[in-house]
């Protein structure tokens, strides 16, 4: 299945991309080439396939949930970037302070 590349423009636009010539060229190309292959995906016989979720066990992979002593203030901000008085420091959000 060929996209045109008014189709791929509409797709840019509902992704409210902006496209030049050239990038409309290649996406039509590379967008093709994904639409043939899933077109091929199509066509494997999956009838003997049960419906399947993951392919992976399901596993419980949380440890458990046992108090401990706390860290120290001065453990909790000994990776921080910067910190002051046992206080995370961040960049101001509103103004320059």
């Amino acid at each position: 299945m060929a996209l045109s590349h008014e189709e791929v423009r509409k797709i840019a636009e509902l992704a409210k991309l902006e496209l030049t010539d050239d990038e409309v060229a290649l996406y039509a190309g590379q967008l093709s080439n994904v639409l043939e292959y899933f077109q091929r995906l199509q066509q494997v016989d999956t009838s003997q396939i049960p419906p399947t979720a993951s392919v992976l066990p399901l596993k419980n992979i949380f440890r458990q949930d046992v108090a401990a002593e706390p860290l120290s203030p001065e453990e909790v901000v000994a990776n921080a970037a910067a910190a002051q008085d046992n206080q995370f420091r961040v960049n101001a959000v509103f103004g320059d302070d």
